[in-house]
């Protein structure tokens, strides 16, 4: 898992969302997961609630699931807030098997995961514990000086939207989480969307990847 921060400043991009059951035709041995990457600012919180609403995926968010373990009062979600509270690195098992357990509440099987994953280690995780892949990447490729008039636009009273912080936020976007997208292009399951444009025309470009769940 990254740094714990970068995690948490992304994380209110999106907030976990149910929506009804997907159609029949969905179902599969395994859930039909669709991992959503994209830089700070990109939009990946309003694209996904469209599917949602229009495609009835469940949408998760991998930063919210941590904090909202961090503030259960168990002991485990006690242990992962001292472990960042002292700075360390909270191991990608423990955000995958969140992110499994929620899957599984949900009763749902088809789901959108937001922010995830975010590095290589996360990758890796993920393909050890799920012991499955993701159906497709959805890839919302924006440019960093839109994201960043987006973020700075922004009337949200976050502390963390300021050039600075936002700049570093993009720079472990590049480093960290491009790889990942780079991946699974070799791959041929990277569907990339150019987010430039208005979130409807954005969604526009959208939909046509998720045609075969309707």
């Amino acid at each position: 898992l990254c740094p714990p921060c970068a995690a948490c400043a992304e994380a209110g991009e999106a907030t976990a969302s149910a929506a009804a059951p997907a159609s029949a035709g969905a179902a599969a041995a395994h859930p039909t997961v669709v991992f959503v990457l994209g830089g700070p600012g990109a939009g990946k919180g309003t694209q996904c609630a469209n599917i949602v609403r229009d495609f009835g995926f469940t949408h998760l968010s991998a930063g919210d699931l941590l904090r909202a373990h961090m503030k259960s009062g168990s002991a485990d979600g006690n242990m992962v807030a001292e472990m960042i509270k002292q700075g360390q690195i909270v191991p990608s098992e423990v955000t995958v098997n969140l992110l499994l357990g929620a899957m599984k509440d949900s009763g749902k099987s088809t789901f959108l995961i937001d922010g995830f994953p975010r590095n290589k280690e996360n990758r890796d995780a993920w393909e050890r514990t799920a012991g499955y892949d993701c159906d497709f990447v959805l890839f919302f490729d924006c440019p960093e000086d839109v994201m960043l008039q987006r973020l700075l636009g922004r009337n949200e009273g976050r502390t963390d939207d300021n050039v600075e912080t936002i700049k570093k936020r993009f720079k472990t976007f590049q480093e960290s989480s491009m790889p990942v997208v780079q991946y699974y292009e070799g791959l041929g399951k990277v569907r990339s969307v150019a987010a430039t444009a208005s979130p409807e025309a954005v969604y526009a470009d959208t939909e046509g990847h998720f045609a075969k769940f309707k």
